[in-house]
């Protein structure tokens, strides 16, 4: 048996190779196989398609990173990017936001510097030393932290993985090393093809590998997985069993490809076409060598196309880039010409100030440009706006006479907040509060160093007196506090009902203890409480009867819609209303997601974990699309 496989190795051209240690196997091997796998190095499109998959064979967060939004983090505000931050750390792993929090990070940066900056500006020209200039944000302390824990994370993760991928790489090296072994194995041909199965289910669960490694690793593998066939055709039906199996897998991959090449979004089908070619690299040998050459051209057509496609993207983006350039360039140039206005009264200086604060946001707004220039664009909008802040404090400074005045118009105010702040004529004195309130908006500046010490000042007296105008407005009439004391009462009657078994029965007495208690009235505002107290109860009580889960939430519904109606918020039915439907959207979206998800599966029985754990999962979503709409029809009954 021995020396008829040796004959059969060397009438197909099989050349016995030195045994390769663990150190130096995929080197050599490498190139002993480098005319038995397609020749990708002169095709751009395959050889990023290689590149991008030699990078994912060491991250396990790749898909995932390509499902978070990125969302445009360069009209946001520093606390909304400090919020975005936060949530990212929260709610995905550490390695799939290492581009959004790098995009975060710089526009951060550039917002609080400038933010900075302009503070330093302005305490400059206030007279300020820049060696006393001290400046401290809590916004920025909440970044630091977030970006510290980010990098103690990604630091964390990166020492294990690194572990994790060496340990996969020994693995699969173990496995090359066996299934080089089943070729001098003398026994029953279907035992040795059962273990060669064996040895690829293994090799498809063991892990990813460095990415430095990936290339000759499969190489290697697959040039040892076609000696294996090679030697197979002792069996020749198990051997075009399986080349037949990889064929119609292959053809399949093929169609798909085909059908992305004419899909209009590069980027999505970019990210299957990776799918499409590690499950071809990966999970599917070899086929019949007649059939080899004519459907890789195919998919590598297929390939090429939706590469060229993706070109063109990044090349139209570049074209947008530049457009924001120009863009930007004529913002700052607007900036110039607002700071070069005359106009020299308060008026006119607070419209220039609007203007360039809409300057301002649209700069921010109008989208990236390109690298190379980016630093030199962003210093000359700084430049820009330091002028017009300059020129703005100048003139400021010159109306102190004017912010004397208008301090002097705004303690008066404060003298007539603190007088009526204790009044008991409601009526009179509201319309009064309300009347120097708006008046206190319309003076203008006082003097920096009294700003915030006469706002206090004065938002401390108006409060005063609109707090006890609003425990006025609550304080409980005679008929709430009675409603309140039978409510109490009914409450307490309720804790003792006891339900018999049968439903329709017990559906009665907890109906009748419903439209008893609605019956009752209105309690004080600040005693509202006592309805959530009700409602747990009568849904405990609608939990403990012998119905479906559709039933019991309606029904415990009704007894919500009651409570609401009986709300002493006019617009509690509005908001219910509103929040109805947005779950219901929420739960169609979730259902488009998961069964578009299913697209990736396409060439994957039905009997996959993962694709039946979709299913379940688009059935229990409409399950709770049905309930939400059947509470929509009831919520709309009340309008009707």
């Amino acid at each position: 048996m021995s020396e008829e496989k040796d004959n059969l190795q060397e009438a197909d051209g099989i050349e016995k190779k030195e045994e390769l240690t663990t150190e130096n196997k995929i080197p050599e091997v490498a190139e002993e196989v480098a005319e038995s796998i397609e020749d990708t190095k002169s095709d751009d499109a395959l050889n990023e398609i290689e590149a991008s998959n030699a990078e994912d064979a060491e991250d396990t967060a790749n898909e995932e990173r390509h499902t978070i939004e990125k969302k445009d983090y360069d009209a946001m505000s520093m606390d909304n990017l400090v919020g975005e931050f936060e949530k990212l750390l929260k709610h995905h792993n550490i390695q799939a936001i290492k581009s959004h929090v790098n995009d975060i990070r710089d526009e951060f940066n550039q917002k609080f510097n400038a933010f900075v900056d302009e503070k330093k500006q302005a305490f400059l020209d206030e007279g300020g030393n820049e060696r006393d200039f001290r400046f401290s944000s809590p916004l920025k302390s909440r970044f630091n932290d977030s970006y510290r824990e980010y990098k103690s994370k990604l630091s964390a993760y990166y020492k294990n993985l690194e572990k994790n991928l060496k340990a996969n790489l020994t693995k699969r090296l173990e496995i090359i090393e066996e299934i080089k072994g089943l070729l001098n194995v003398e026994e029953n041909i279907n035992d040795t093809y059962k273990q060669f199965k064996d040895l690829q289910e293994s090799w498809s669960n063991a892990g990813p590998i460095p990415r430095d490694k990936y290339n000759n690793a499969w190489n290697t593998y697959h040039h040892h997985v076609e000696r294996f066939y090679d030697f197979l055709h002792l069996n020749r039906d198990l051997r075009d069993l399986d080349f037949k199996h990889n064929l119609d897998k292959k053809l399949k991959i093929i169609e798909r490809a085909e059908e992305l090449a004419k899909d209009d979004d590069s980027n999505r089908s970019f990210r299957e076409l990776q799918v499409l070619h590690k499950m071809w690299k990966e999970e599917l040998g070899p086929v019949a060598k007649e059939h080899r050459e004519e459907i890789w051209e195919r998919f590598s057509a297929a390939t090429k196309v939706i590469h060229d496609k993706r070109q063109a993207y990044f090349a139209s983006l570049d074209e947008v880039y530049a457009k924001n350039l120009e863009n930007k360039h004529q913002i700052i140039a607007n900036i110039e010409e607002v700071t070069a206005d005359e106009g020299n009264n308060h008026s006119a200086w607070q419209k220039k100030i609007k203007k360039i604060e809409a300057l301002r946001e649209e700069f921010f707004n109008a989208g990236k440009v390109p690298i190379k220039v980016n630093e030199a664009t962003w210093a000359k909008f700084k430049a820009s706006v330091r002028t017009f802040n300059r020129k703005k404090n100048a003139f400021y400074k010159s109306l102190k006479k004017d912010q004397y005045e208008n301090l002097k118009k705004k303690l008066d105010l404060i003298k007539i907040a603190e007088d009526n702040k204790d009044s008991d004529d409601f009526e009179t004195t509201t319309a009064l509060m309300k009347k120097i309130q708006s008046d206190w908006k319309k003076i203008g500046h006082v003097p920096r160093k009294d700003s915030d010490k006469i706002w206090k000042q004065f938002k401390t007296a108006c409060n005063a007196y609109f707090d006890r105008f609003h425990e006025s407005k609550n304080a409980a009439s005679e008929e709430e506090q009675a409603a309140l004391e039978a409510k109490n009462t009914l409450l307490e009657k309720a804790k003792t009902i006891k339900l018999s078994g049968k439903n329709a029965s017990d559906l009665k007495t907890i109906k009748d203890t419903i439209a008893e208690w609605k019956a009752i009235g209105r309690v004080p505002r600040n005693k509202g409480f006592i309805e959530g107290k009700f409602n747990k109860l009568i849904d405990d009580l609608f939990g403990k009867l012998d119905m479906n889960k559709t039933d019991s939430e309606l029904l415990k519904y009704d007894n919500k819609l009651l409570s609401l109606t009986n709300s002493s918020d006019s617009r509690a039915l509005d908001k219910e209303l509103n929040f109805i439907r947005k779950k219901i959207d929420d739960t169609k979206g979730e259902i488009n997601q998961l069964e578009n998800n299913l697209q990736f599966f396409s060439n994957v029985d039905d009997s996959n974990p993962l694709v039946k754990d979709v299913h379940k999962n688009i059935e229990k979503h409409k399950e709770d699309l049905d309930i939400w709409e059947s509470k929509l029809k009831k919520v709309k009954s009340y309008y009707e």
